[in-house]
């Protein structure tokens, strides 16, 4: 199988993968948000630290942490991450899925609006266009809402500032994966024993016991294959490919639970996605003409 076509598939593999999570998730109830969200930390760290033991890269590891400012930048990136993660349980647990992939079509934008306010980068005209296009998305969504739509801006805000953070340092996935995760894997576990000490932690009977632990599992390995893709197709062929999470994680809400889709709320959704196709026929024409360096980063969807 030739490189292009196994970055594809990696890629498709991860975004579905993270387009399923709303499936997902609520099997873990009775678990709350704050408890799913230390189970994936405390695991999610067990099995990147069984893989880094397999494929010999601890070396890597080594490296990142004799590094000061690399290790305080993914300190901050292990806390924006697990308050994404803890904002997308919460959405989906609390039958807001629909705004969850709010969160994720506009992230994005945000990103690029978070590039021009932190690093001074200058956007091209249709970018302008596009991100004032979303701004009106948000304005329509709020009136429908009757207040802003404070989950999916939490996650977009929140993957954004983690994207920056690690634009910052360059780590490859699984050794940066682990350092965040250790971060606050400590933090976890005391919120675990504190859970269970009070009589409050579901983590009890063997079959909701290999659930939560298959957090891990769902966490890390898109990841991992979001980063064999990054590896070997174009950005602009991995921005494309991420919009395929926000449009399963919107069906999934929509034709599986049933949440509404007002004709205002529909209406604030195609203004979205006009922003997106204007953004996105912006980025693809520019990369043709062979200028990326003025494309954003695009980063995993880090749910």
């Amino acid at each position: 199988m030739d490189e292009r076509r196994l970055g594809i598939l990696s890629g498709l593999a991860a975004y579905t993968m993270w387009g399923l999570f709303p499936l997902y998730f609520p099997l873990l109830e009775p678990a709350g948000g704050v408890e799913i969200v230390a189970h994936r930390i405390v695991w999610s760290l067990l099995f990147v630290a069984l893989l880094l033991t397999v494929v010999r890269r601890w070396g890597l590891v080594r490296a990142a942490v004799a590094d000061r400012r690399t290790v305080l930048v993914l300190a901050g990136a292990s806390v924006l991450i697990a308050a994404n993660w803890l904002i997308f349980v919460y959405g989906v647990n609390s039958g807001h899925v629909v705004e969850t992939s709010l969160g994720y079509f506009i992230n994005p934008l945000v990103s690029v609006l978070l590039g021009v306010v932190v690093f001074g980068e200058r956007l091209r005209r249709l970018q302008w266009v596009a991100v004032g296009i979303a701004a009106v998305a948000v304005a329509v969504l709020t009136v429908d809402y009757g207040r802003p739509p404070w989950i999916a801006l939490g996650l977009a805000a929140s993957f954004g500032l983690y994207g920056l953070m690690k634009k910052v340092v360059r780590v490859e996935a699984a050794p940066g994966l682990f350092l965040e995760t250790a971060v606050m894997t400590l933090p976890a576990i005391a919120l675990l024993g504190f859970l269970h000490a009070d009589g409050a932690g579901t983590f009890a009977g063997a079959g909701h016991a290999l659930l939560l632990a298959s957090s891990g599992i769902a966490t890390a390995v898109p990841l991992l294959l979001f980063a064999a893709a990054a590896r070997r197709i174009p950005l602009s062929t991995v921005g494309l490919l991420q919009y395929l999470t926000p449009l399963m994680q919107l069906s999934v809400g929509v034709f599986v639970y049933d949440e509404a889709m007002p004709p205002a709320r529909l209406a604030g959704f195609a203004v979205v996605w006009v922003a997106l196709a204007v953004f996105t026929a912006d980025s693809l024409r520019h990369a043709r003409a062979g200028t990326r360096r003025s494309i954003p980063e695009v980063v995993p969807a880090g749910l």
